[in-house]
C-alpha cells in the first residue's frame, strides 16, 4: 500500500463560535458555550490546552485558567455570567503537543439579549380598531416618531411580534431577515430578534415602524382546510429600542399605547401562508416610514396582553432570501396561458419588475408541476398559492411579498402589461440562512442530481420548521420526516441551532404523561402515540449529538426522551410488545397502494423494533449523563423488549414477521438479531430485493435503513443495484422525469407524465432524500467515528458503475474530506483529516489503521467484486433487461416466433415474476420450446 502525507494548510485559529452561532449578537443564556476551530501546518497536530480571555470593557479583563485538554467544542464558559445587554469580546489561545501557542485573529463579540421578563418596558400592541376574527384582514402598519440626542453611541431594537413582522427605521428594514419571529410553540417559546441599528439612526427626528401580517399566528394552517386563530385573534407587534449615549443616559422608545404610536393598514390586503399575498400599490400610504408623515387620520393602538416570560432569544439562524433564480423559459400554455419555468422547484416567492396603468392587476399562480402543458394545482389541495399585485401606475415598480411562501417551479402570469422578459420576473429562494456544510459528488451523473435533489428539498423545507412540504395546506412539522431525515440534514448544513430550537418546542408540546405529538408545533392537538414519529424525541437529539458532540443538546431534552419510552412502556401488551393502537407505520410503502401506512409491514412489528431501538438510545444517553439508576432501568427494558421481539417476530431461521424490506432492515439495523439470525435475514432481506427487481419496496421509516442493512451483510452490489436503478419505484426514476427535488411518493408523477391521482401527492418531501446519509458514509467514505467527529470513519465502498466520488463536510473541528478514484487496477483514496482529530482508515483488502490530521493519500491494488455470470436463458429477467442490446435481440428473436410474445412478456401482468429466469416466465407461453429454442440461439451469438 503506498501511503502520502502532505499539508500547505496556513495557520492560524478560525470560527470562534458561542453556542451555533458566529454571530453572537443576543445570546439568550448566562454562560454561553463556545467553539472553534484550528487551522495549522502540522500534519497530525492535536490540541494540548487551551485559554481564554474576556475583556468586560472599561479596563475590565477577566483571564481564565489555562485548561489541559483536546476539547474544543462546546466549552463551558468560564467567566462570571453574563447580564443582560452586556457586550464582552472574547480572546482565545491554544496549545499544541509541540507547545507551541496558536491565537484568535479577531476577537469575538459577545452580547446578551435581555434574560429576564422584568427587561421589558415594551407591551404588545396591536390597531385600536375592532376586528373580527373569523375573516383575513390586511396586515397592521404601526409608527412612532422619536427623536435621537447628539452623542449616540449605540442603539438596539428587540423586536417580535405575535404574527409575522418586518421592522423598519427611517424607511429601511432593520436586517434582512424575513418572516420573523418565525414559527415556534407560541404559547410555551415566543422569539425576539435583537439588531444592531446604530448606523440607521441621525440626530433629531427619526421614526421606527413595523408592519405585521397573520402568519402562522393567525392565519389559517393546518392540513384538511385547517383553520384560523390557533395561537390568538389579534395581530401584536413588540418593540423594545435602546439607545445609549456617550453620557452614559440611555433612552427607550417602546411600543406602548401611551406613548405616541398609531396604527393603519397599507398595501398588503391580505396575507395567507397557504394562499398568498394581495397588494394594492394605491393603497399605500407614502412616506409612512418616514419622520414628518401625517397619521393624523391613523388609529391609536391597545395592547395584547402576552405572557413576556415566553419570550426566548434566537438560537438558530433567520429566514433570509439567499438565492434569486431567472426563468429557464416563458412560453403559452395549450390553453394560451403565460408560464414561467425557473427551471428548479423551489421555495420562496416571485418578484416582478413591471409598470403599467393605475389599478391594472397581475396575477401570480405557483405550482410545482404542469399537467398536460398546464400548471398543475391539483396537489395544492385547498392552497390559493396565488399573489395578486395591483399597480399604482407610477414608472416602474418591483414588488415581492413578504408575508407568505410556495413552492413551486412554475408560475402562470394573468394581467401583465405588454411582453413578459426574463429581466421582468425573478424566483426569490427563501428558507432559514443555515450555513452549508456538505457536498457529495461522483462519476454518475444521475446520481449527482438525486443528491442536489435532497439538498434543494431541505433548503425548501428547512423554513424556520422542519416541514413535510412547503406548498399545499400543510408545510407542518412532522416529527417522523424528521426522525429519518436528520443524520443527512447534520451532514449538508449547520443544523445545531435550528434543531435545539425545534426540540425545545418538542419538549415543551409533550403531554405530562410523555406522549408526543406527530407535528411540531403542534396544531391539531392530538397525541397519538405513534411509532417513528413519536421517536424523533429520543433519536434527534442522538443524532444531533453524534454529528455535534453536544452533551447540553442530551441533558436539555433527556426528560422528554424518558417520557417517551416511559409511556410507550405503559403501552406494551403482556406479550412485552407495542402491539396494539394507532400506528402510521412504514408509511408511503411502494408495496402497499392505498394504504399509506404501509400495511405490507405489520404496523406493530414497526411499533415493537422502534421501541427497543428508542429504548438503546435512551440507555446509552443515561450512561453518557451518570443516571446510573436510569442506565440499569433501561437496558433491563431494552433486553426484555427485544427478548420478546425476537420470540414473536422472528424464527429461529432468521425469518423475519412481515417478510418485507423493511421489517429485514429494521431487525439488522437495531440489533433485534444474534448472529446466526442475521446472516439468515442479511440473505433474505436480499433475496427479497432482487425479487422485486432491485427496486425499493420501502416507506419513510424503512428506507434510511435498507442500504446499510445490506451492506452490513455482505451484499454492498445489492446496495448499489437499489441505488442506481431507474425503473419506478426508485431514486433515480424521479431523475429520469426531470425532479429536481424529492418526491412525496415514489410514483409523484407516473410514467406518463401525469400527476398521482392520489390527493396526497408532494414534490417536494424530504424524507426519501435520506438515502443522501448513505451516500456520504458508504458511498463517499467519510462518517463519524466518535461524537462531533472528533474521530473520523475513513471507508469508501466502490460500487455499481462509479469511477470516482468525493465528499466533503465541515466538521466541528474543520474541514474533513474523502475522495476515491479507480484507474488502472487501483484504487487511490485521498482523505483530509481535520486538526485536532484524527481517522480510522478503513480501505479494502486492508487491515483498518489509525491516522492524524493532515492531507493524506493511499493507493491499494483493486478489483471490483462481481457477482456476474454469464447470462443465459436461466438468468433472471432483471438482469437480462439490463443488457439493451442483449434485451433487444431476445425481443426481437421472441418476436419472430409469436409476434405478440413480445408484449407479453413486458406485460404488468408478469411483474411479480420479473426476478424469476427467463426460462421460467417463457414457461408460462403455450410455445414454450420454440421460444426457449430462438432465444438459445441468441446467447449462442453473443
Amino acid at each position: 500500500m503506498k501511503n502520502t502525507v502532505n499539508s500547505s494548510t496556513p495557520q492560524g485559529v478560525v470560527s470562534l463560535r458561542a453556542e451555533y452561532r458566529q454571530d453572537a449578537l443576543g445570546v439568550g443564556v448566562t454562560r454561553p458555550r463556545l467553539s472553534w476551530n484550528v487551522q495549522v501546518d502540522r500534519p497530525g497536530w492535536e490540541q494540548s490546552a487551551y485559554q481564554l480571555t474576556c475583556d468586560r470593557g472599561q479596563g475590565l479583563i477577566e483571564q481564565a485558567s489555562r485548561v489541559e485538554t483536546g476539547n474544543s467544542t462546546l466549552v463551558a464558559w468560564p467567566f462570571a455570567p453574563l447580564r443582560s445587554r452586556e457586550r464582552v469580546s472574547v480572546q482565545l489561545t491554544v496549545w499544541g503537543r509541540d507547545g507551541q501557542p496558536l491565537q484568535t485573529r479577531i476577537p469575538l463579540q459577545v452580547e446578551a439579549g435581555l434574560l429576564d421578563p422584568g427587561d421589558w418596558r415594551a407591551r404588545f400592541i396591536t390597531s385600536g380598531v375592532d376586528e373580527d376574527p373569523a375573516v383575513e384582514h390586511p396586515a397592521a402598519l404601526f409608527r412612532c416618531e422619536f427623536e435621537v440626542k447628539p452623542g449616540l453611541v449605540s442603539a438596539r431594537l428587540y423586536s417580535s411580534a405575535l404574527g409575522v413582522y418586518e421592522a423598519l427605521l427611517n424607511g429601511g428594514p432593520v436586517s434582512d431577515a424575513v418572516l420573523s419571529p418565525g414559527w415556534t410553540s407560541y404559547k410555551h417559546r415566543l422569539r425576539y430578534q435583537v439588531t444592531d441599528v446604530t448606523g440607521m439612526l441621525a440626530t433629531g427626528d427619526n421614526l421606527l415602524a413595523a408592519r405585521v401580517g397573520e402568519g402562522w399566528f393567525r392565519g389559517r394552517i393546518g392540513f384538511l382546510g385547517g383553520r384560523r386563530n390557533r395561537y390568538g385573534e389579534r395581530t401584536a407587534f413588540l418593540g423594545q429600542l435602546e439607545l445609549r449615549y456617550a453620557d452614559g443616559s440611555i433612552d427607550h422608545v417602546i411600543t406602548d399605547p401611551a406613548i405616541g404610536w398609531s396604527c393603519s393598514t397599507g398595501g398588503i390586503r391580505m396575507s395567507s401562508i397557504y394562499d398568498g399575498e394581495t397588494y394594492d400599490a394605491r393603497l399605500e400610504p407614502q412616506g409612512w416610514t418616514e419622520p414628518g408623515f401625517d397619521a393624523r387620520a391613523w388609529s391609536g393602538v391597545r395592547e395584547v396582553a402576552w405572557d413576556l416570560q415566553t419570550l426566548t432569544a434566537e438560537e438558530g439562524p433567520a429566514v433570509r432570501r439567499t438565492e434569486v433564480l431567472r426563468p429557464v423559459a416563458i412560453s403559452r400554455s395549450p390553453a394560451g396561458k403565460l408560464l414561467v419555468d425557473f427551471g428548479q422547484n423551489l421555495v420562496g416567492w416571485t418578484r416582478i419588475r413591471v409598470s403599467g396603468r393605475a389599478g391594472r392587476t397581475i396575477t401570480l399562480r405557483h405550482a410545482e408541476v404542469l399537467e398536460g402543458g398546464e400548471l398543475c394545482t391539483r396537489p395544492l389541495r385547498i392552497a390559493k398559492a396565488t399573489d395578486t399585485y395591483i399597480l399604482r401606475g407610477e414608472g416602474v415598480e418591483v414588488w415581492e411579498p413578504r408575508f407568505t411562501f410556495h413552492g413551486f417551479r412554475y408560475v402562470e402570469v394573468e394581467g401583465w402589461p405588454g411582453e413578459l422578459a426574463a429581466d421582468d420576473i425573478a424566483g426569490v429562494v427563501v428558507h432559514s440562512d443555515m450555513v452549508r456544510t456538505g457536498w457529495f459528488e461522483c462519476s454518475n451523473a444521475e446520481v449527482n442530481r438525486l443528491h442536489e435533489n435532497v439538498v434543494w428539498g431541505m433548503r425548501g423545507n428547512f423554513l424556520d420548521i422542519p416541514t413535510d412540504c412547503p406548498q399545499r395546506d400543510e408545510r407542518l412539522g412532522w416529527t417522523g420526516d424528521l426522525q429519518v431525515f436528520a443524520p443527512t440534514a447534520t451532514y449538508l448544513f449547520d443544523v445545531g441551532g435550528f434543531l435545539s430550537s425545534w426540540l425545545r418546542d418538542l419538549a415543551a408540546e409533550q403531554g405530562e404523561d410523555g406522549m408526543l405529538p406527530i407535528l411540531v408545533p403542534d396544531t391539531i392537538r392530538v397525541r397519538p402515540s405513534c411509532a417513528g414519529w413519536g421517536d424523533a424525541a429520543a433519536i434527534v437529539p442522538w443524532v444531533l449529538y453524534e454529528r455535534t458532540g453536544d452533551v447540553g443538546v442530551l441533558q436539555r431534552q433527556y426528560a422528554s426522551m424518558k417520557g417517551w419510552v416511559e409511556q410507550v412502556l405503559d403501552r406494551v401488551s403482556g406479550s412485552g410488545l407495542w402491539d396494539w393502537g394507532m400506528q402510521l407505520g412504514d408509511w408511503l410503502d411502494p408495496g402497499a397502494p392505498g394504504h399509506e401506512g404501509g400495511r405490507r409491514t405489520n404496523p406493530y412489528v414497526v411499533a415493537s423494533a422502534f421501541l427497543v431501538n428508542s429504548l438503546s438510545i435512551v440507555t446509552r444517553v443515561a450512561r453518557i449523563l451518570g443516571e446510573t439508576e436510569d442506565e440499569a432501568r433501561y437496558n433491563a427494558a431494552w433486553q426484555r423488549t427485544r427478548d420478546a421481539f425476537r420470540a414473536h417476530y422472528v424464527t429461529s431461521a432468521g425469518r423475519v414477521m412481515s417478510d418485507s424490506q423493511t421489517a429485514y432492515a429494521m431487525a439488522l439495523r437495531f440489533g433485534l438479531l444474534d448472529e446466526e439470525q442475521r446472516e439468515a435475514a442479511g440473505a433474505r432481506l436480499n433475496e427479497l430485493v432482487a425479487q422485486e427487481g432491485f427496486r425499493i419496496g420501502t416507506g419513510f421509516l424503512g428506507t434510511p435503513l435498507v442500504c446499510d442493512a445490506l451492506v452490513e451483510t455482505g451484499h454492498l452490489d445489492t446496495a448499489y443495484r437499489l441505488l442506481l436503478q431507474t425503473e419506478a419505484p426508485s431514486w433515480l426514476y424521479a431523475v429520469r422525469l426531470g425532479a429536481t427535488t424529492i418526491w412525496e411518493r415514489w410514483d409523484s408523477l407516473l410514467p406518463d407524465g401525469s400527476v398521482n391521482p392520489n390527493e396526497m401527492t408532494s414534490f417536494n418531501h424530504y424524507a426519501f432524500g435520506a438515502i443522501a446519509d448513505w451516500l456520504h458514509r458508504c458511498v463517499g467514505g467519510l462518517a463519524p467515528g466518535a461524537p462531533g467527529y472528533r474521530k473520523v470513519i475513513v471507508q469508501p465502498q466502490p460500487g455499481g458503475d462509479l469511477a470516482w466520488a468525493r465528499t466533503r463536510h465541515i466538521t466541528p473541528y474543520g474541514e474533513a474530506a474523502v475522495r476515491w478514484e479507480i484507474k488502472s487496477g487501483m484504487l487511490r483514496v485521498e482523505a483530509v483529516v481535520p486538526p485536532n482529530t484524527t481517522a480510522d482508515v478503513r480501505l479494502p483488502g486492508q487491515p483498518a489503521f489509525t491516522v492524524g490530521a493532515g492531507d493524506h493519500a493511499w493507493e491499494v491494488p483493486y478489483a471490483p467484486a462481481s457477482t456476474a455470470t454469464p447470462l443465459t436463458v436461466d438468468s433472471n429477467l432483471v438482469d437480462l433487461r439490463a443488457d439493451k442490446a442483449l434485451w433487444a435481440a431476445l425481443a426481437a428473436a421472441i418476436g419472430a416466433v409469436d409476434a405478440s410474445a413480445t408484449a407479453w412478456l413486458d406485460s404488468p401482468s408478469l411483474a411479480v415474476v420479473k426476478a424469476q429466469t427467463l426460462r421460467d416466465v417463457l414457461g408460462l407461453h403455450s410455445r414454450y420450446r420454440d421460444l426457449v429454442e430462438a432465444v438459445q440461439s441468441v446467447f449462442q451469438k453473443a
